[in-house]
């Protein structure tokens, strides 16, 4: 949960595809080295950065840099929803989480029933930032504005995405850096809050009716154009 100056963010965060980043994440959240960082780099239909100690590219926390996650691999018995399958992969949700997959011929391994995945980098999705090195993310992390699957789909650990406050990424000042930068006033752990002081969040079922004929409708608007970045699961503070 991040307070920011220009309203709250709620990001559900994804150990499954990103352990290491999601531990590093709460880690620095619970030590409070987030409160006050600037949202230091922000373009437009692309990324909000912040995380970074020094309000700048290249900083980074007193704890080593992570080994990547770019993709994961997802047992059979996981749930998620599958929206386009194609011979060059699949996209669907895990969660509220856009990812995409592998295609079924490539993705096996032999007596391994699971599909590798990764996070679809459409608007609201949290990634972590690092340098020219694969193995240099640290705390720095991101928030897209846009839709750049393309650009940084297995470049770069996606370990989240915003569930409510979308609008908030959208609003904080753009610039490199910003004239005058916004600002995460507070990050917390939602699940170290009181139960009293938590917040709920409710989910379309994306198993359901309702969110089918939610796809059926996209899918028919955009026609060949149709993406997984065309869709977010609805969500609302319970």
């Amino acid at each position: 949960m991040i307070d920011t100056t220009k309203g709250r963010m709620i990001v559900e965060m994804r150990p499954d595809l990103a352990p290491r980043a999601v531990e590093r994440i709460k880690l620095l959240a619970r030590e409070g080295v987030y409160d006050g960082l600037q949202f230091h780099r922000v373009i437009d239909h692309f990324v909000a950065q912040t995380g970074n100690p020094n309000n700048k590219d290249g900083g980074g926390s007193i704890y080593p840099d992570l080994e990547p996650e770019f993709s994961a691999r997802l047992t059979a018995a996981t749930v998620w929803r599958q929206v386009t399958r194609t011979t060059h992969g699949h996209s669907g949700f895990l969660g509220t989480m856009p990812i995409l997959t592998a295609p079924e011929a490539g993705t096996h391994q032999p007596n391994k029933p699971d599909v590798q995945v990764w996070g679809a980098y459409c608007p609201g999705v949290a990634g972590m930032g690092r340098g020219k090195a694969v193995n240099s993310a640290n705390s720095e992390i991101f928030f897209m504005r846009g839709a750049s699957s393309f650009r940084l789909g297995l470049q770069y650990s996606a370990w989240g995405n915003t569930v409510i406050g979308r609008d908030v990424i959208t609003l904080v000042a753009a610039g490199e850096p910003p004239a005058q930068p916004d600002i995460m006033q507070r990050v917390q752990v939602a699940a170290d809050l009181p139960t009293d002081r938590r917040p709920v969040v409710e989910m379309m079922d994306t198993q359901g009716a309702t969110f089918a004929h939610l796809i059926a409708t996209v899918r028919r608007e955009k026609g060949a154009d149709f993406s997984i970045c065309d869709l977010q699961v609805p969500t609302r503070l319970g």
